[in-house]
């Protein structure tokens, strides 16, 4: 059912004026069901967190809250390819323009509350050509000022807009993730490199070794004290950690340009020369499991959606109730421009209309369901997410504690390897033991160092992926501090507010 009124009479523009004092009474209602956070389940302390005590020493917690939390790591040219991703990396690029393009629509949803005002102006100039009389041309101007207003009587309009809200926290939400992301990417990718680095000065220290092995197996078998098998085997080992050196080399290159792509600029245009490196492994302040809840973006962006959902559930219901719709005109027409000023050729009216849908066959409720489902749908991926980041957390504790204790068997293993190694050679030398308990030795002692090397950069990858999934020291404003153990927000990342 339509049903709309206009009125071009002083006496009854009181109709009008009492329709716009009702929709400012019935502007306080509306159809959206409060919203309320989800509950999840959260553990008071993190299981592994004893397991991790003594491998993760204290740091100051002020160090994440900054939210630069790749400078616990004490890598200078790592905080500056750090500086350089969050400018000029292309993911991080695209969600600053989908947080920008949130906040957009955000102001478009909020323009709806208000009036629109349009004005419309014409001029036209006619007569007649030809035939047996003729008329003088005559002019004919309007010009017409409207307005036109939809009260938010039943708050559709203001859960639009709280709906875009929340979606634009939700995007900068994911900007926060993909910077924490790209960030992640590079600092595990550059301790990979680095530690190719190490491996290849480890290799080339080996290859050293070994050449000093080939020449004395050599000069033995000049001699006649030792068998030509000796020198091959002797050549074997020398040209497998060749070949082993040149493995690397390709290994680093692709950690080259994997940082390349990160920065956002071709491979053949960076190169980053080889350093010294140190394995530094940071403490990461943990906090408690409900302070997650506020340093994972990811989760955040999890929340908002569901905030989004439930906007949506009373933008929905609103179809129920009926459309009010106020208007209002001031024209004027004159042959001259001049008189269109004049009181005397002015028009003007007042309006209003009603729409109300009487029979569509159940698609309302229809609509109201899909948008209570898809809100269940947004809860249940809210809780799977935030259950995936504290398995991550927990995983990555029991990492860091594993590998912590594995270093130093490694490390004595290594060290026994390299004593086994030398005592071995010096046998051989004095004719005591075969070439082939050398050799043994040799790929046992280097396959120690190797081993000991690529666990001390998997201790710095596994500090980074638990700094990730802590969430980096993130915290939007919006999010609140209320919380039980929640701490300081971070900044802000570097994207228009929201206005």
């Amino acid at each position: 059912m339509n049903a709309s009124f206009s009125f071009s009479s002083f006496r009854a523009s009181r109709f009008p004026l009492s329709a716009l004092a009702l929709a400012a009474v019935l502007a306080g209602c509306a159809v959206g069901p409060r919203y309320e956070q989800p509950t999840t389940a959260a553990s008071v302390n993190w299981k592994e967190q004893k397991a991790a005590e003594g491998w993760l020493p204290a740091a100051p917690a002020d160090a994440l809250d900054r939210g630069e939390w790749w400078k616990l790591f004490g890598d200078a040219k790592l905080d500056e390819l750090a500086g350089r991703v969050q400018v000029s990396n292309q993911n991080i690029a695209a969600a600053v323009a989908n947080y920008s393009q949130a906040q957009a629509l955000v102001r478009g949803e909020r323009a709806a509350l208000f009036p629109s005002v349009s004005l419309d102006g014409s001029g036209k100039r006619s007569g007649t050509v030809g035939g047996s009389s003729t008329s003088s041309p005559t002019n004919a101007f309007s010009a017409t000022l409207g307005a036109s207003w939809t009260p938010d009587v039943w708050g559709r309009l203001r859960e639009a807009v709280s709906s875009a809200q929340a979606n634009a926290q939700a995007s900068e939400a994911d900007l926060a993730a993909a910077r924490l992301s790209a960030i992640g990417d590079l600092a595990t990718n550059y301790f990979s490199l680095r530690e190719a680095d190490a491996e290849i000065v480890l290799l080339d220290e080996t290859i050293q070794g070994y050449q000093r092995a080939f020449e004395i197996t050599s000069n033995r078998y000049a001699a006649g004290i030792a068998a030509q098998t000796d020198v091959l085997q002797a050549q074997t080992q020398l040209v497998n950690a060749k070949a082993e050196r040149v493995g690397l080399q390709r290994t680093r290159a692709a950690y080259e340009h994997a940082i390349a792509a990160l920065l956002g600029v071709a491979p053949a245009d960076f190169s980053l020369p080889a350093a010294q490196w140190t394995p530094t492994v940071p403490g990461v302040p943990l906090g408690v499991p409900s302070t997650l809840l506020q340093r994972r973006p990811d989760i955040a962006a999890a929340e908002r959606s569901v905030a989004a959902a439930n906007a949506q559930i009373g933008i929905a219901r609103a179809a129920y109730f009926p459309n009010i719709s106020l208007t209002a005109s001031v024209g004027s027409n004159a042959s001259r421009v001049k008189d269109l000023f004049s009181s005397a050729n002015s028009l003007w009216s007042l309006g209003f209309s009603v729409a109300q849908v009487v029979f569509d066959a159940g698609a309302i409720a229809a609509n109201v369901d899909s948008a209570k489902a898809a809100y269940e749908s947004s809860v249940a991926r809210y809780r799977q997410t935030v259950l995936t980041a504290f398995q991550a957390v927990e995983d990555q504790l029991t990492a860091s504690a594993t590998l912590a204790e594995q270093e130093g068997f490694r490390r004595e293993a290594s060290a026994a390897a390299d004593k086994t190694e030398q005592q071995l050679l010096n046998r051989y030398r004095a004719a005591q033991v075969s070439y082939t308990d050398v050799v043994t030795a040799q790929a046992a002692a280097l396959s120690a160092r190797r081993t000991l090397v690529q666990l001390q950069v998997s201790r710095q990858t596994t500090a980074i992926a638990l700094i990730q999934a802590m969430g980096g020291g993130w915290q939007a404003e919006w999010m609140g501090g209320g919380n039980a153990g929640a701490e300081p927000a971070a900044p802000r990342p570097a994207a228009p507010r929201t206005q």
